[in-house]
């Protein structure tokens, strides 16, 4: 199926979703514990702060599905499971790591902004 722009931003358009998926509050902290290697679940779990098994379960599903990581069963006793970044996946690290060092560059602004505003709010 060709892919179509979508410049109203439409619920159903593919890319939006697609947008919606990598952009979502854990995927880039997922992509960013696998920069390095292979993880396995657990792993990835204690590197990100406050994601519950669900969450993980979900977002992982997710890129895996999209072709952003892979799924790998190490047979052992017990079974484990590590997932690693596909080729495509590697491509969004440039992005990612260009947001991340705009987000540390800018934050003392944005700290900044977010005050004036509180005290704006709570003055009215």
């Amino acid at each position: 199926m060709p892919v179509k722009e979508c410049p109203t931003f439409s619920a159903v358009c593919p890319s939006r979703i697609l947008f919606d998926q990598i952009s979502d509050k854990w995927s880039m902290m997922v992509l960013a514990v696998l920069d390095a290697g292979p993880v396995r679940f657990n792993g990835i779990k204690r590197r990100i702060e406050g994601i519950t098994q669900k969450a993980l379960t979900d977002c992982l599903r997710r890129l895996e599905r999209n072709g952003l990581i892979e799924r790998r069963v190490i047979p052992q006793s017990p079974i484990a499971v590590e997932y690693e970044i596909t080729p495509m996946g590697r491509t969004l690290q440039a992005p990612f790591k260009a947001l991340y060092a705009w987000t540390i560059q800018h934050l003392p602004s944005v700290e900044e902004a977010r005050s004036q505003f509180d005290a704006r709010r709570g003055a009215s």
